[in-house]
């Protein structure tokens, strides 16, 4: 009799508490900086080493399987192209994907379709082959700014050029804004403004957990249930600070960490997406592709005393 009702009691406990998974996506390897994907000015090679080390220590010691999407002009436009790309095959080394972001992060709402081809295969210069060396393929392709075609001929048409090239189109659920962040910290350490900077950490926490939450909700709302998820973050400094506590909140939340292959199998992922200019999370493009009337007021925005060190770049 205990068995059966301790039986019971968990079955209870599973159905009530979904299981939860997320995985953990970085663009503009090796760094993300005013004008993407060239670096802050201010760091070396150096320190954008130091950046992803940080990062990488952090992913394995929570036994995240992450995925950085490269441009490659970040890499190969620069005269130490050698200790740059060594910075990705660290990526390799720690059992990272790496995924594509194009040449030079241009914007595929400016470009005809064979320019666009041009950029992706420009692209895979340097992770293509170390990947291959690495016995590993290039799998991921992440459209800039999320801008996957702003007319229905041109995301077909680049879904079908992806495809045949190999490539599934890495997708995004959770977006906690770390760019705009990352300007306003930028700005703050370059000036000494001690307090503010700590200010700032406080709140780019509070509201990434506020972003969680967030799109966790309207995916419940979307499909009556738990989905897997793809948060987007990039490579930067306010994240090789704050990823351990971004983590961390994850996990207490009940997520698993999961592989870009793993959550996007999830049956969410095979909903059509609607065409749009701007570069929403997918849970806006299934949601307007379902005819599911979602109030896109009650996300948040970073607070305005952020926002006004600088002017967020479409750039980014």
């Amino acid at each position: 009799m205990v068995l059966a009702w301790a039986t019971s009691f968990l079955a209870i406990a599973a159905a009530a508490s979904p299981s939860r998974s997320v995985a953990i996506t970085f663009d503009d390897l090796p760094a993300a900086g005013p004008r993407n994907p060239d670096e802050d000015r201010a760091l070396t090679t150096a320190d954008i080493r130091d950046i992803n080390t940080s990062i990488l220590t952090t992913l394995r010691a929570h036994h995240v399987p992450a995925i950085g999407f490269v441009n490659e002009r970040g890499v190969s436009a620069y005269p130490d192209g050698t200790a740059r790309r060594e910075i990705l095959e660290q990526w390799i080394a720690a059992g990272m994907e790496l995924g594509n972001h194009t040449y030079s992060h241009a914007d595929f709402n400016t470009l005809s379709i064979e320019q666009f081809r041009a950029e992706v295969e420009r692209g895979e210069a340097s992770i293509a082959p170390l990947l291959s060396r690495a016995g590993k393929k290039l799998s991921y392709f992440r459209f800039p700014m999320n801008h996957t075609g702003d007319t229905a001929a041109k995301r077909d048409a680049a879904a079908q050029y992806l495809s045949g090239r190999g490539y599934e189109i890495a997708t995004c659920t959770i977006d906690t804004e770390d760019f705009a962040f990352e300007r306003a910290f930028r700005a703050m350490l370059s000036k000494g403004e001690t307090m503010a900077v700590q200010r700032l950490r406080k709140e780019y926490l509070r509201y990434t957990a506020e972003e969680i939450d967030y799109y966790a909700d309207l995916h419940r709302q979307l499909f009556g249930r738990e989905t897997a998820h793809v948060l987007i973050l990039h490579v930067n400094r306010i994240n090789a600070e704050l990823l351990d506590a971004v983590l961390k909140m994850f996990e207490d939340r009940g997520y698993r960490f999961v592989t870009i292959a793993e959550a996007q199998n999830d049956a969410a992922f095979r909903t059509a997406e609607s065409v749009t200019k701007s570069g929403p999370m997918w849970g806006y493009r299934w949601a307007r592709a379902l005819g599911a009337k979602i109030d896109g007021n009650k996300e948040s925005e970073p607070p305005e005393w952020v926002l006004r060190y600088t002017t967020v770049s479409p750039a980014q």
